[in-house]
């Protein structure tokens, strides 16, 4: 029976049958003949509706700022009135007229004895203050420490503060215009504190308070005269901790210095 059907299969294969067939005949010819039906048109799109008017957007008001010398004013108003270092750290806390105060984490204000004969001023905050709100905790606070323990010092017997109480971003240089509105609080700050002795550490520190003009280096090691509340006290520039710290061979410079903040010390105790 299989041999037969493939047999068939055979035949219709060699008579040209190839394809199955109805069970009623179709006419192929008329139906190739006839035309086909037009595709039904495309729905008529309608013409896009206009946007509405959008109203018109105020530019936003430009931020006004007042100049260098109002700023600098208001800050001399503001830090004259502050009777002691407490109100003055409070004023400074509410004081807007300085840009980094928004990108600080928090006020820098100072550290140490508040009676003491002897006041430090570096620039700025880094890093590490910054977190901790204390002047001189990272790695060139730890060799100011160690500074002033080869001459007999510790921050119980010194004040510590910086020209610029907040952290500039990425420790970048404070501005003219940032050290110059915060600078009559650091004025104020020394006379609360009332030092004998001021010690300028680094150049920005020393061409703020003692108004040179030469670098560092040839700053350094030497007596200026601060004014201070109507009368003048001693200053001395030095170089600063993080500058040691990438030029470890000027440590011996350091030492002069500190060996003449000693002296100067020991003269005060000695005097009636």
């Amino acid at each position: 029976m299989v041999t037969s059907l493939v047999e068939l299969l055979r035949w219709y294969a060699a008579m040209g049958v190839d394809i199955a067939l109805d069970a009623e005949p179709h006419d192929r010819f008329s139906e190739g003949a006839a035309p086909r039906a037009a595709p039904p048109p495309a729905p008529a799109r309608s013409s896009p509706r206009p946007e509405p008017a959008r109203a018109s957007t105020p530019p936003a008001p430009a931020v006004t700022t007042l100049p260098a010398e109002a700023l600098a004013q208001s800050a001399r108003e503001s830090a004259a009135s502050a009777a002691n270092l407490e109100e003055l750290r409070a004023r400074l806390l509410n004081f807007e007229g300085c840009g980094l105060k928004a990108t600080a984490t928090q006020l820098v204000f100072g550290d140490g004895n508040p009676q003491a004969e002897i006041m430090f001023v570096g620039e700025a905050p880094g890093a590490d203050e910054d977190r901790q709100g204390v002047p001189f905790v990272g790695r060139a606070g730890q060799l100011l420490d160690k500074m002033l323990a080869a001459i007999g010092l510790d921050r119980t017997k010194v004040y510590i503060a910086n020209v610029v109480p907040w952290r500039p971003p990425g420790n970048r240089t404070p501005t003219p215009l940032e050290t110059a509105v915060c600078l009559p609080f650091l004025r104020r700050q020394i006379e609360l504190v009332a030092p004998k002795l001021l010690v300028c550490l680094g150049l920005p520190s020393a061409q703020t308070l003692l108004g040179g003009k030469e670098g560092i280096l040839r700053m350094r090691g030497r007596w200026y005269d601060y004014e201070m509340g109507g009368h003048k006290i001693r200053a001395l520039a030095m170089l600063h901790p993080a500058y040691l710290l990438r030029q470890p061979a000027q440590k011996k410079l350091a030492w002069q210095d500190l060996r003449t903040v000693a002296k100067a010390i020991n003269a005060l105790r000695s005097s009636p």
